[in-house]
């Protein structure tokens, strides 16, 4: 019978096989036959037909041969196993029937009575049907499966069953909202953020309203998170692999799309070069971009106003224009003032986007604790002149701050020689000396 039923190939072929042979019918082929019309409904309805409307079976509710099939169930409900009570309920929810049916009554009215002796396989099966069922509504038996699975969280496996303890999540958070804060709200966020942790630790792949509601439930939890939780969340590869897409294609269009992109960028080459062991997520390659295709509009500018200016005549005069290259941009995107070309140095060896004719150090760590590049750091054409201006150091001090900082200390890395022009002898040059 099982087998007739599978390969039954319209919705009035399977309730005769069903009806009109009783005697060859068991309890654990009323499921298989709910099953089978949930499948055959939804491939004449299309692929487009995902809502709980349109899931609604219709005119099968009409016919004469599934009363009698919902009839036979409700009249041998109490004789089922487990397994029959369970996957029957399963199996009317994906079917679309209504709430108020008397066969979803029935079952739902058995699993209550049976619910102590259900493995949680079977309760997280009936709190899935019982919220599809009841979307919009509390429904007794959705808290009575509840502190089931919220003591045995960690065995949850189902994707579905998580997003669906999710949205009940959230319509609690929903309804606790008009109320001042209080430990119901607390107790709520915190079950909130165990339960993300475990889906992101679960779940290999999320479809858009999957994600949307994963981002809604972290953002609500977020204040009750620590460190440890944190980590925990950011450092999920599915975290990293939905959003940046879905980030990225959001700014396409903006005008920060693409200093967004840059950024990433550049934090990611960051990445690479101070933390050669790191194996976590990373930037895909499709967004890569340099930092900094050419010089910037201010510089270009200020350029006669800038100690670059003095910097490039004295070069000019000492060494001539074709020994060195001004406003240069090297991968992954750090602009510099000044490169010295003098005759070309062995090619180094390729790595990973970071320009391929660049070579990071292999430690990892502070360019003082015994580190050398890949390359000669007094090699001609590796030596850059760092020019800056007052502004870019700390106050009365030689060392640099910010993003200028970050960008000399990367291109040692990379196996370039910085060489420093003090600001204060620039102004003497200048004759902007201070007293």
């Amino acid at each position: 019978m099982k087998r007739l039923i599978e390969r039954s190939r319209s919705v009035g072929e399977v309730l005769r096989w069903v009806t009109q042979n009783p005697g060859k019918v068991s309890a654990s082929h009323y499921p298989i036959a709910l099953h089978k019309l949930g499948q055959l409904l939804q491939q004449q309805q299309g692929p487009a037909a995902l809502g709980a409307e349109s899931r609604r079976p219709g005119a099968v509710l009409e016919q004469p041969e599934f009363h009698a099939l919902c009839q036979a169930i409700i009249s041998g409900c109490p004789k089922f196993d487990n397994f029959s009570i369970v996957n029957c309920l399963y199996a009317a929810a994906a079917l679309g029937l209504p709430g108020e049916s008397p066969l979803v009554r029935v079952l739902e009215e058995e699993s209550r009575s049976r619910l102590g002796r259900f493995n949680q396989k079977d309760v997280s099966m009936v709190f899935s049907s019982v919220m599809r069922l009841h979307p919009s509504s509390p429904h007794p038996l959705v808290e009575s499966c509840l502190s089931s699975l919220e003591r045995h969280l960690e065995k949850e496996r189902h994707p579905q069953t998580l997003f669906l303890l999710l949205s009940y999540y959230r319509l609690r958070a929903q309804a606790l909202q008009g109320h001042p804060a209080s430990d119901q709200q607390l107790i709520n966020n915190r079950k909130i953020l165990r339960l993300v942790r475990h889906t992101l630790g679960q779940v290999s792949a999320m479809r858009e309203h999957e994600l949307a509601l994963l981002d809604e439930m972290l953002a609500l939890c977020a204040q009750e998170a620590n460190n440890k939780a944190l980590e925990a969340i950011f450092s999920s590869q599915l975290f990293y692999e939905n959003r940046q897409e879905r980030f990225i294609r959001s700014m396409a269009g903006s005008p920060y799309a693409l200093i967004v992109r840059r950024y990433l960028s550049l934090l990611d080459a960051a990445v690479e070069l101070e933390f050669r062991d790191y194996s976590g997520p990373r930037l895909d390659p499709r967004y890569r971009v340099l930092m900094f295709e050419h010089a910037l509009t201010a510089d270009e500018a200020n350029r006669k106003y800038s100690y670059k200016g003095l910097v490039a005549e004295a070069l000019r005069q000492l060494v001539g224009e074709e020994c060195y290259r001004q406003d240069e941009v090297l991968p992954p995107g750090y602009c510099t003032e000044v490169r010295s070309r003098a005759a070309p140095c062995a090619p180094p060896r390729a790595v990973p986007w970071l320009g391929g004719s660049l070579c990071p150090l292999r430690s990892g760590g502070a360019l003082g604790r015994g580190a050398r590049p890949l390359l000669p750091l007094l090699c001609p054409c590796r030596v850059v002149l760092s020019v800056n201006d007052k502004w870019h150091y700390c106050q009365n001090s030689d060392i640099l701050v910010g993003s200028r900082a970050m960008r000399d200390r990367h291109l040692r890395l990379l196996g370039y020689c910085l060489v420093q022009l003090p600001y204060t002898e620039l102004e003497k040059v200048s004759g902007i000396e201070e007293a």
